[in-house]
């Protein structure tokens, strides 16, 4: 029996060692700041690593549930707290590769290794030893712990409580079917929108077809087609970059409407990528696994752990908002039909005719044309006015590295410094569209800041963008709006990067889906101010700063279309709440679902929902599920917030120090709400929201 054990053991040990021969996802990564060693990970290299992190992982979670030790927070919650690492290293990267530069081998390792990960998650959440230990620290130490510890404390076992630990052994069992099906079935939709979006392709070999479209566009068109193999010809495809230039310029209606329905109905086509019973299983199962818990739906399960806490607070600040909105987009609707009967157009206003018509609308009241104003938006210019402002708010300061590896040839990498030049952490960027990236914009991190003892480990954090290419010899020029994003994503990247908490399922970006937007959001504010703008927005060809005259036609017209914005936005989000709402089954198709639900909030027919059901992305794919309102609902924080900065001065370093301190180094340590009021001095109020909007 002796000999039988120590064979066993060796054959356990040698199968770890030639599982991590030449494989770097095991070794200690050799490089800048320990990031990961990019130019060495393949693909071939996750599957065995994965498996020898899981194996670890289980052996540390067997160590604390064997412990004869009586349960303390640090035998317990603290070592549950710091076990995984290297499991949580391996499944970041291949979670953000998988999302920003995929493949068809990452997308099959991806359906293999699902399944894994969720199986191996819910063993330890069900173990029911482990949930005793921590019950047992929870009953005797929560009234004497303080701080970060409580409150780690009181999130490990409410997590596990709803992780399914009170469940029956028959409710287990069905739990961790629920959750295999899932991690597939989102993994699948996700694949789906990326195959779908890749392949539309508008070729357009007649010039006279590129009617209304913008030297910059059309450049950009021609090196696209060129890329695919498709010279002397102009190639439009569903990228943002790429779709949204062409219907709001382009004069050809029949060409819109082409490429605009090719958008809509993405998924939705009856063919190997199509969604729509994938949404009904996905729904289903979370309304099977809400009921478990013993909630009446999703949304209630979900929101429970969010500022809003029930699904009735999110109704109630959906529908304030809902009724201006839609009487704001009417009136926006009747405007531009009365320009089309104006210009002698026998048409009726549809989906693909609303951008065109109102950067007509736009450029005849306020004398605003969108390439001018791109003109003094180049990327790199964009990018310099971020480092800027950040400078003067919080004093950080980038470096670029070149030694530091990266996934991709567009991304680049920063060392970010504090006001005393201490370090702070790393910061890739990548801004630029590819078949091999989703679409969208998103912050990610591949390391979040904590403590281990008295060493703080430093972030690293990514922001992935879709921003068009330069082309010839143009920059990369951003829209407006794709301005606000990089300003956004920035937000989010801050939140990551400033994080000063001990542990990281409290740090960073660590907090509830309706306060995580907030940094993010606030950021955008400082874009559209005059004494930001006059520092960095340089025209790309005169190097000329952005004109006074042109702020002020920027100013004057930030409330147009408002209503459009504001009701397309609140439409997916009253949609995904009406998905995740839902008590009982399911049982007719997304498509007649989404139809049922748009009818009956009255959206009219000329605006399609910001995210119709099939690429909804966010909520069936993204995290965001009954999430989806808490853009809005850190709206409301975000105006409120920077009220402050103007009553001050947009640079006032007191209120950067106020917000940085109490919103960006406090993750989840404390009640978001409480953090809010300990930086304001009050609760939010809608009034700033409503004002900035128009709406009021």
């Amino acid at each position: 029996m002796k000999l039988l054990s120590s064979l066993i053991l060796l054959g356990t040990f040698m199968a770890l060692n030639i599982a991590s021969v030449a494989n770097p996802l095991l070794e200690k990564f050799n490089t800048p700041f320990s990031v990961p060693p990019f130019d060495k990970i393949k693909p071939e290299h996750f599957v065995p690593a994965l498996k020898v992190a899981m194996d670890k992982h289980n052996q540390e979670i067997s160590a604390i549930v064997k412990n004869t030790a009586k349960p303390t927070f640090q035998n317990t919650v603290e070592a549950l707290e710091y076990s995984g690492e290297l499991l949580n290293d391996i499944s970041t990267i291949f979670s953000n590769l998988n999302g920003a530069n995929t493949n068809s081998e990452l997308q099959k390792i991806a359906r293999e290794v699902m399944p894994m990960l969720s199986a191996h998650y819910n063993n330890i959440s069900l173990n029911s030893e482990l949930f005793a230990r921590i019950s047992e620290v929870h009953k005797l130490e929560s009234n004497k712990l303080a701080g970060e510890q409580k409150r780690l404390l009181d999130k490990t076992f409410d997590s596990f409580k709803k992780n399914g630990a009170l469940l029956d052994d028959s409710k287990k069992a069905k739990l961790r079917e629920i959750s295999e099906k899932l991690s597939l079935l989102t993994l699948k939709f996700g694949e789906n929108v990326l195959a779908e979006t890749n392949s539309f392709k508008l070729v357009i070999d007649n010039k006279a077809d590129l009617a209304g479209l913008p030297e910059s566009v059309i450049a950009g068109a021609a090196d696209d087609a060129k890329n695919a193999s498709l010279e002397g010809k102009w190639l439009f495809t569903l990228q943002n970059p790429s779709l949204m230039p062409f219907l709001q310029y382009s004069s050809k209606r029949e060409l819109r409407e082409k490429i605009y329905k090719a958008y809509i109905n993405r998924c939705d086509n009856n063919n190997e990528y199509d969604n729509k019973e994938i949404i009904k299983e996905i729904v289903n199962l979370k309304i099977e696994r809400a009921k478990l818990f013993g909630y009446p739906s999703h949304a209630a399960y979900v929101l429970e752990d969010n500022m809003a806490k029930n699904p009735e607070k999110v109704y109630e600040l959906l529908n304030q908002l809902w009724k201006p909105s839609l009487a704001s987009a009417k009136k926006e609707a009747v405007a531009l039909q009365q320009l089309i009967n104006k210009s002698g157009e026998n048409i009726k206003l549809e989906g693909w005719d609303w951008r065109y018509y109102s950067e007509i609308l736009r450029k005849e009241q306020y004398d605003l044309d969108e390439e001018e104003i791109r003109s003094y938006f180049a990327l790199d210019n964009v990018k310099a006015g971020i480092f800027l402002l950040v400078n003067k708010l919080f004093g950080l300061t980038f470096k670029e590295d070149k030694t530091i590896p990266v996934y991709h040839p567009d991304a680049t990498a920063y060392q970010v410094f504090d006001f005393d030049n201490s370090f702070i952490g790393i910061l890739y960027l990548d801004m630029h569209p590819r078949q091999s990236k989703r679409g969208g914009a998103w912050m990610t991190s591949y390391r979040e800041q904590h403590y281990k003892g008295t060493e703080k480990v430093f972030p690293v954090v990514s922001l992935v963008c879709n921003f068009s290419k330069p082309a010839g010899d143009m920059p990369s020029l951003l829209t407006y709006d794709e301005a606000e994003t990089f300003f956004h994503e920035f937000g989010h990247g801050l939140h990551g990067l400033l994080s000063n908490c001990t542990y990281k399922t409290l740090a960073g970006t660590s907090v509830p889906r309706d306060f995580v937007e907030l940094p993010s959001q606030i950021m955008e504010h400082w874009l559209g101010e005059p004494e930001l703008l006059k520092l960095f927005a340089t025209h790309y060809k005169t190097g000329k700063t952005i004109p006074q005259e042109l702020i002020t036609k920027l100013d004057n017209s930030s409330k147009f279309n408002q209503g459009f914005v504001t009701t397309e936005f609140l439409a997916a989000a009253l949609l995904d709440m009406s998905y995740h709402s839902l008590k009982s089954p399911m049982t007719i198709g997304a498509g007649e679902f989404e139809d049922k639900e748009l009818k009956a909030i009255g959206l009219i027919p000329e605006i399609t929902v910001r995210y119709r059901s099939t690429y909804f992305r966010h909520i069936f794919a993204g995290g965001y599920d009954a999430g989806y309102y808490s853009y809005i609902w850190s709206g409301v924080l975000d105006a409120d917030a920077f009220a402050a900065f103007k009553e001050k001065g947009i640079f006032d370093k007191n209120t950067a120090t106020l917000f940085r301190k109490n919103v960006l180094e406090k993750g989840f340590t404390e009640d978001p709400m409480d953090l809010y009021i300990k930086f304001r001095g009050k609760e939010p109020s809608i009034e700033a929201l409503l004002i900035k909007r128009g709406l009021k």
